[in-house]
């Protein structure tokens, strides 16, 4: 596990604990997927969420990203799909930047997103949400739509349904589903399990690793830590906007500083 304490590694930035860091990212992200490099943005001037945040994510991986309420987590999802000002550093996707790219290029270039909230077209019918989801590339609906419903069984016996009509389970599916009908190779999910009960928020982490089997990076941002770290091949916690640790899911959650500092109870689970 790579320890970044955000608050100390870039007050020097010349100093040696920098180095290390900014190295060690460097090293391990050469060849990633996507990354982001040396990340600053946020929402209004002057005033920044992400500061000199560094990430990255393999072919094939699931990557979770978790920390304290405001450390910067859904903001980082939001600046790699151009939702907030980017003041410094870069995202590129298999070395092609995404800065200043459009929603609809960004979709095209091959990054899904499902927002945490109003991540449905609630008065449309799931056809016609898949269909929404595939504006870019209608004539291969057919062969989407059997992908996701192999995913999602339940969407076939729903298909005519209202999305709005469903539970909140099944308008996730749908929304999951939508953002997985232009083929993605890397899926953004914003605190998918939020406001589900237990039981559903069980299924949201079984239906995001069963995505992630299909050969689709995942990048997710969960508060549900322990979940999240169970499923993930590797996390980040951030906090303040910064990197504070990096390594494997396991070596995460069972990590005492990480228990202590940033997951609670976590350790009494």
């Amino acid at each position: 596990m790579s320890k970044k304490s955000g608050a100390n590694a870039y007050e020097n930035a010349s100093g040696e604990s920098a180095a290390i860091d900014r190295a060690e990212h460097l090293a391990a992200a050469e060849g990633a997927l996507l990354r982001a490099d040396d990340l600053t943005a946020g929402y209004i001037p002057e005033v920044n969420i992400l500061n000199h945040c560094d990430f990255h994510v393999n072919e094939g991986e699931l990557v979770g990203i978790i920390g304290p309420n405001g450390a910067g987590k859904s903001t980082l999802l939001k600046a790699i799909f151009g939702l907030v000002t980017v003041r410094e550093g870069d995202i590129t996707l298999r070395g092609q930047s995404l800065r200043g790219k459009k929603a609809n290029q960004l979709v095209d270039m091959g990054v899904g997103f499902v927002p945490q909230t109003e991540n449905v077209f609630p008065t449309l019918t799931v056809e016609e949400n898949m269909q929404m989801g595939l504006f870019l590339r209608p004539k291969k609906f057919s062969e989407r739509w059997d992908y996701v419903v192999d995913l999602f069984p339940r969407l076939s016996d729903r298909r005519k349904q209202r999305a709005g009509s469903l539970s909140g389970g099944e308008r996730q599916m749908v929304a999951m589903a939508r953002a997985l009908m232009m083929e993605p190779s890397v899926l953004l999910l914003d605190e998918p399990s939020a406001g589900l009960s237990p039981v559903l928020q069980d299924e949201v982490f079984i239906l995001t690793k069963r995505i992630n089997r299909t050969g689709v990076s995942v990048i997710m941002v969960e508060q549900n830590a322990r979940r999240c770290l169970q499923i993930c091949d590797r996390g980040y916690v951030l906090d303040q906007g910064r990197n504070a640790y990096t390594g494997a899911g396991s070596d995460l959650m069972n990590d005492p500083h990480v228990i202590s500092l940033y997951l609670g109870t976590l350790a009494k689970a």
